[in-house]
């Protein structure tokens, strides 16, 4: 049997939480104030913010606070974050492929 990696192990661990894949596809048009994050995506705003610390604290995004008023708060992705293009995309690509209507609409009832 294959030992799994630890480095894969943590990167599937991350990678699978709820609407970090999202937040991430989000992030690849550039950056984003929370409130157009929090507007986009179908998470509560206690939740996008965990999410968005956590990445944060992993160096995949980075925050950065303008001094203005009101003040402004953007989320960009860092290098690391950047490096995950190629594969959300590849995902993206194979849930056009292999993800069907209905199996979306089965999963939202189920919510």
């Amino acid at each position: 049997m294959k030992e799994l990696c630890p480095r894969f192990e943590k990167a599937m661990e991350l990678f699978s939480k709820r609407w970090v894949g999202l937040i991430l596809f989000e992030l690849l048009d550039g950056s984003k104030r929370f409130s157009e994050m929090e507007s986009e995506l179908p998470i509560s705003g206690r939740l996008l913010s965990e999410r968005l610390k956590m990445l944060e604290q992993e160096e995949i995004i980075e925050r950065n606070i303008y001094s203005e008023f009101p003040v402004r708060i953007e989320y960009k992705l860092t290098d690391k974050g950047k490096a995950l293009e190629p594969v959300i995309k590849e995902i993206q690509s194979w849930s056009e492929n292999w993800v069907t209507h209905e199996e979306v609409e089965v999963d939202k009832e189920k919510e």
